[in-house]
């Protein structure tokens, strides 16, 4: 006897179909950095034989390896001499060749970039804030750069919310302190992330030569919308209002309820939890009080940049084996450890094929039947304009996503695979 047990009915044909996001985009990289850079206080602060540190990050951002190879011509434009350094906290399993590579999967690399990669876990204690949080920095970056520009995306974080998530601050705060100052920071807790990072990022700007940072937004198809220079002074009044404004553009899932949400794949480079709580509406916690409302989600797979890394994998309830065996096991607990998550490293119900885990995720729900299951399948968090959709959920989201094609039967192969 084996899961085929759980198959008790005949699913529900589904059909492509495509929701409406925000789309503008920049279409010209180079141009868009180039032009900020002549803003007023923005690239007078680069000057010749200044040895300037490119902050770079860890998650997937559209055409993330072009905008930093554009911030290293305008420095060089300008005289400066550029060098990268990781400042994604513990990912790439908390060393300093893990890190590069983390990187090397975005496109930056030395040759790439024309400029050094200089990955280190080494740090210093700048001092501390909140009477007696310590407040630690790349001891690179820290003692031999003129000048500091953080290179990052702000949106809405996954795991806390409030004026301030993810962006300049927080890559200054937590990313630049590598896996030391990560660790320390989240034993905080996350409730208290939205009050420490402006307190640590300030107060890491006040000792050191963080010039000014540059901000990226995406759209809700996750392509790069908009690049702004914020110099550090600006910072904190200026990334509330770029936080808005991502948060505006951002995709969300249709309709209000959802009995089984299929993922295709889970990574770092689309989340910091693998599957962006703000798209899925549920955390280790539990659910989270906004729509859809999921019974059940299925994982198949883990993107091939998150490196093994399956950081978030807790959320889903049911996981093809191939996520287990791809899994890193020490990329993953080192990132939970130092993020305070064990859970996120708990793996679900492991099943071999699509045909068993749809079922067996139907099979956990309550109050509904698998004739009328309302089922929807995403590439993953951050690709969210096409989607497939049960029939019975489809009726539902009349109005609010347009048809691709004819309801067709949910087909798999002989080994119980979907057939796309």
């Amino acid at each position: 006897m084996g899961l085929e047990i759980f198959e008790r009915g005949t699913l529900p044909r589904w059909a492509r179909v495509r929701q409406r996001l925000y789309s503008e985009e920049i279409v010209d990289v180079a141009t868009a950095v180039a032009a900020e850079f002549e803003r007023p206080g923005v690239g007078e602060q680069v000057r010749p034989g200044m040895r300037v540190a490119i902050g770079a990050g860890s998650r997937g951002i559209d055409r993330y390896a072009a905008v930093v190879a554009a911030v290293v011509v305008e420095v060089r434009r300008r005289g400066g001499e550029p060098f990268i350094f990781p400042a994604m906290g513990s990912h790439g399993g908390a060393t300093g060749p893990g890190q590069a590579e983390v990187l090397a999967h975005y496109g930056v690399t030395a040759g790439a970039m024309g400029a050094p990669v200089r990955a280190s876990m080494d740090t210093v204690r700048l001092g501390e804030v909140e009477g007696g949080v310590p407040v630690f920095f790349d001891r690179v970056a820290a003692l031999e750069a003129d000048l500091i520009i953080p290179v990052n995306r702000v949106k809405p974080h996954t795991d806390f919310h409030g004026e301030i998530e993810s962006g300049l601050m927080k890559m200054i705060a937590i990313g630049m302190g590598k896996q030391r100052g990560a660790d320390t920071f989240h034993a905080v807790g996350f409730d208290h992330f939205s009050r420490l990072i402006p307190a640590v990022a300030g107060f890491s700007i006040s000792k050191l030569p963080i010039g000014f940072g540059v901000a990226l937004v995406e759209n809700g198809l996750g392509v790069l919308a908009r690049v702004e220079v914020v110099t550090a002074a600006q910072i904190p009044g200026r990334e509330p209002e770029l936080l808005r404004l991502a948060r505006q553009w951002m995709a969300r899932l249709p309709g209000d309820r959802l009995d089984v949400l299929v993922i295709d794949r889970l990574g770092k480079d689309i989340s910091g939890i693998g599957a962006d709580t703000n798209v899925i509406n549920r955390y280790y916690t539990g659910v989270l009080p906004f729509s859809p409302r999921i019974q059940r989600i299925v994982v198949r797979d883990l993107t091939p940049a998150t490196e093994g890394n399956a950081s978030g994998v807790g959320q889903a309830d049911v996981v093809l084996r191939r996520v287990a065996e791809r899994m890193d096991p020490l990329a993953t607990y080192v990132n939970c450890i130092t993020a305070k998550t064990p859970e996120g490293a708990r793996m679900p119900i492991t099943v071999d094929s699509d045909r068993q885990a749809i079922h067996v995720a139907l099979a956990c729900c309550v109050r509904v039947t698998v004739e009328q299951a309302a089922i929807m399948r995403i590439q993953d968090t951050k690709h969210l304009e096409t989607l497939w959709v049960s029939e019975p959920l489809l009726r539902e989201l009349e109005g609010s996503v347009v048809a691709l094609d004819t309801p067709r039967d949910i087909v798999f192969d002989a080994a119980g695979m979907l057939v796309d």
